[in-house]
């Protein structure tokens, strides 16, 4: 499949941007909260967000496969076919638009060979764009676009550490131990790899749950701003290897 990202690109941006304008209506009125059956709490905002994007993704790439996380389930023979596929995740960070906070993102990413070539980040109530095209990273904001660049971890300055705002641990407090001095910046959704890419915090170490499209997106903009992201034992993260659609624990720094 030849796939033109920077043709793609502009395109992307442009239905994350709807979706979260469609958030942003829902967001500014009351809202019904459900629970799915992982007991995670999913909205009216989910689901809208997520028809405007699925239909906007058929509609341009008819041929490329869709996993969002409030799409239906793909079984895994099917699954495992497929080299190159769009994961989403409409409203990444429910807990933060219930508690209206603003920290929310809509995420889309391409996956091709297990790996992200393409990811676009919105944050609707802070109107910031981040995404990658074949030149790097970029934040499109106020009607100014800036190339992003992630800053390396300093060996004897105090290092600025991204922390989930929702899932603080335990496990979290022990991987810091390893540095002299440490600077806490709690932040929720797909933000944290955001954060790194725009040389905001120096590392965002996850050592709690998430699944693909937690992290597709915002590892795209991360790694096109000269970040790794990287498991525990220094290998890349993967996409579709495997049947669990789970993340291994992992780290974002460059």
């Amino acid at each position: 499949m030849d796939i033109s990202i920077d043709h793609l690109v502009s395109k992307i941006n442009d239905i994350a941007v709807a979706a979260g304008q469609e958030i942003l209506d829902i967001y500014q009125r009351d809202f019904h909260v459900d629970m799915k059956d992982d007991n995670s709490p999913v909205t009216e905002a989910d689901i809208a967000a997520n028809d405007i994007i699925v239909a906007s993704l058929r509609t341009i790439t008819p041929d490329i496969p869709i996993l969002s996380e409030e799409g239906s389930s793909i079984p895994w023979d099917e699954r495992k076919q497929w080299q190159t596929f769009w994961l989403v995740d409409p409203l990444d960070g429910t807990k933060e638009f219930i508690k209206r906070n603003g920290e929310f993102t809509v995420n889309i990413a391409l996956i091709h060979n297990q790996q992200p070539i393409l990811g676009v980040v919105y944050a609707p109530v802070l109107d910031k764009l981040y995404y990658t095209t074949t030149q790097g990273a970029f934040l499109l904001h106020d009607g100014n676009t800036t190339q992003l660049s992630a800053l390396a971890i300093p060996e004897n300055e105090t290092v600025k550490v991204v922390g989930s705002r929702s899932h603080a641990s335990p496990e979290m407090a022990l991987y810091l131990t390893r540095y002299k001095d440490t600077d806490i910046i709690p932040v929720g959704s797909s933000l944290k790899f955001c954060l790194i890419a725009e040389g905001s915090a120096h590392c965002y170490p996850r050592l709690g749950p998430t699944c693909w499209w937690d992290t597709g997106a915002g590892h795209a903009v991360a790694c096109a701003a000269g970040a790794k992201v990287v498991q525990l034992d220094g290998s890349p993260l993967l996409y579709n290897h495997q049947e669990s659609v789970l993340n291994p624990f992992f780290v974002v720094a460059k």
